[in-house]
């Protein structure tokens, strides 16, 4: 192996990656790509990006996959004693404060960057940006990670207040995928978290279902696909 590519594999593994969070009117949806690269190498193309924090909080995940996990697991020990000391859940607000004072507190060694979504009986579906340097933001919608470059003007177009469930998740769905389709480091399947009211529901797109765009090659199954089929058919020339 050359000195190129052996650095690419040493190298800190990176979620150069789409994350985005959408508000809608009864709950949030949280959506996310799962390529996980070192350098130009992929070390894991099917890893997820949203982490459960709480039983009603989740949060996206970009930058640096170490920092971004010990935030999410230093936040989650204390959203846990949180709850045990008041009795009952904690709100969105104070998971995502939590994590703004650690991004913030640790800004000179953290490279992540952070939605977190969720639902409370309080205030409802709230969405959370924290980027880099520990900033805090509410808004209807955020959007990180490398992909989020391709993806400003489609959400100036396509955002709409007050959509329905099955209209957030189509728009978070397709913009995943046109991502994945103009960055090199976002890939792999998109997956969404559904939070409301009645709970959470995860849902799963495969790369090969996603909507094509522009000068995308079809997806084709591998030799080894080929190759592990009961009758394999000759490959075409």
């Amino acid at each position: 192996m050359d000195r190129d590519a052996t650095a690419d594999v040493n190298a800190p593994h990176s979620m150069g990656t789409t994350i985005i969070g959408v508000t809608y009117n009864g709950g949030v949806i949280l959506g996310a790509d799962s390529r996980t690269s070192t350098g130009l190498y992929v070390a894991n193309r099917a890893s997820d990006k949203i982490t459960q924090l709480t039983d009603n909080v989740y949060i996206c995940r970009s930058g640096s996959a170490a920092d971004s996990q010990i935030v999410s697991d230093y936040v989650r020990y204390f959203l846990h004693q949180h709850t045990i000391q008041l009795g009952q859940p904690a709100t969105v607000k104070v998971a995502a404060n939590l994590v703004r004072l650690l991004s913030y507190n640790n800004k000179n060694m953290l490279q992540t960057g952070i939605i977190v979504g969720g639902w409370d009986k309080y205030e409802g579906g709230k969405i959370y940006g924290i980027p880099l340097g520990g900033t805090i933001l509410e808004q209807p919608f955020a959007i990180g990670g490398s992909g989020s470059s391709y993806l400003y003007g489609f959400f100036d177009q396509a955002w709409k207040d007050n959509m329905t469930k099955e209209e957030a998740e189509q728009l978070v769905v397709k913009a995943v995928s046109l991502a994945i389709a103009r960055d090199g480091a976002s890939g792999g399947v998109v997956r969404t978290v559904i939070i409301n009211s009645e709970g959470v529901t995860r849902n799963f797109y495969p790369g090969d279902k996603l909507p094509l765009w522009h000068d995308e090659v079809e997806a084709h199954d591998s030799l080894l696909d080929i190759l592990n089929a009961s009758n394999p058919e000759p490959m075409s020339t």
